[in-house]
């Protein structure tokens, strides 16, 4: 399974504007529709394109303060993570769970609306799951955030 040009061309169109007409697509990859919509189909087959979201605004949503979680956990076991993964899957305020390698465990980012919003979510994952220590950064500023991933390292045929 590798990629050529024009398949590029396409995931960096649809990174930018998942929306786009097929007919618009074509338009700016080259291909008529019927060519277009056959590599997108085979595409989202072989698991380049997992799924075609809407992205929101969060602010006007009143979810605008963005939290990092840091967790540390003294319990490593099998059980305990797929247990910590359930729960911040019920969880609908954490967008991220990372597993990281170092001193932290685990990484979360929680959108909320205020400091009472972070503390309650604290407080239920508190609740729900032991944990060694979590500590939190509210970001100040959202300097870069874009859901588009570089496609110059995806093999080429």
């Amino acid at each position: 399974m590798t990629i050529d040009a024009t398949d590029r061309k396409i995931l960096a169109a649809l990174q930018s504007d998942a929306a786009l007409s097929l007919a618009d697509l074509g338009k700016q990859v080259g291909l008529s529709t019927t060519p277009c919509w056959r590599r997108i189909q085979r595409l989202e087959q072989e698991g380049y394109i997992r799924k075609r979201v809407v992205l929101l605004d969060r602010a006007r949503l009143n979810v605008d303060v963005t939290v990092f979680v840091a967790v540390r956990t003294s319990n490593h076991s099998a059980e305990w993570l797929e247990k910590f993964r359930n729960v911040v899957a019920g969880i609908p305020e954490v967008v991220d769970l990372y597993r990281l390698s170092g001193e932290i465990d685990y990484l979360l980012r929680v959108v909320i609306p205020d400091i009472k919003a972070y503390d309650a979510f604290y407080r239920k994952l508190i609740e729900r799951i032991e944990l060694q220590d979590v500590s939190s950064m509210f970001a100040m500023e959202e300097m870069k955030s874009t859901t588009e991933i570089p496609l110059s390292y995806a093999v080429s045929s």
